[in-house]
């Protein structure tokens, strides 16, 4: 695995970060004077934003919010939850296990996400995670976002790795169009906040859990080395 760059997603992805998102987001609820949502209601619109989970959990009792409110309430959000970003987040089974292993053999490991670089990093920073990380590059760290594949092969270059030899890892569609648009192989895991099964996006390779990420890794560079 020496010379490979492997590039996670976050959210969904490295760390199950929905019952920090979720408290944030009945933070806002109540203040707005609205009941709080359960987190398997807000669990798929998490890798869409904070705007979109305040925005569905307001609809979902009849509350319309204007773009100026939700702006507002956007600022309420992410004022609580950098505050508590890491209450109850924790990285997916068998994640550190896995980081350790391709370390280990020479991989070089970065984050990839549509989460601030700040947020990211204070998150990472909280579960000792950020010492894996060659890289980690949020929506705001190179002027292109996820799935514009710039922020992929961007965040490779900075790993100091070549998009040859590559991989991403990822949960959902958003993932998987932007390594395919990057030309870049994907795996996806299937245990993270997609809206719709991630086989319906055609991943190069689906997981289930990340025992089974350096068997899916090692398929996808030995077809890379014998095309």
């Amino acid at each position: 695995m020496h010379a490979w760059t492997l590039v996670f997603d976050l959210d969904g992805t490295l760390v199950d970060t929905a019952p920090d998102l979720t408290a944030s987001t009945n933070h806002v609820m109540n203040g707005i004077g609205l009941a709080p949502v359960a987190e398997g209601d807000i669990r798929p619109f998490v890798g869409h934003g904070a705007l979109a989970m305040i925005e569905r959990a307001a609809a979902a009792q009849g509350r319309q919010l204007s773009q100026q409110e939700l702006y507002a309430l956007f600022d309420v959000f992410i004022g609580h939850y950098a505050a508590n970003i890491a209450a109850n987040s924790v990285p997916y089974d068998g994640v550190i296990a896995a980081l350790d292993t391709f370390k280990a053999r020479g991989a070089t490991l970065a984050v990839c996400t549509n989460k601030t670089e700040a947020l990211a990093r204070a998150l990472l920073d909280s579960l000792d995670m950020t010492r894996y990380f060659s890289a980690i590059t949020g929506r705001d760290s190179l002027g292109v976002c996820k799935p514009d594949p710039g922020h992929l092969t961007g965040t490779i270059a900075l790993a100091g790795g070549t998009a040859a030899r590559a991989i991403m890892i990822g949960d959902s569609e958003t993932d998987i169009k932007t390594a395919q648009a990057a030309a870049i192989p994907v795996v996806a895991v299937d245990f993270g906040y997609s809206l719709a099964p991630v086989a319906t996006f055609w991943p190069d390779m689906i997981i289930s859990h990340y025992r089974d990420l350096e068997l899916a890794a090692g398929r996808l560079m030995d077809a890379h080395l014998n095309t």
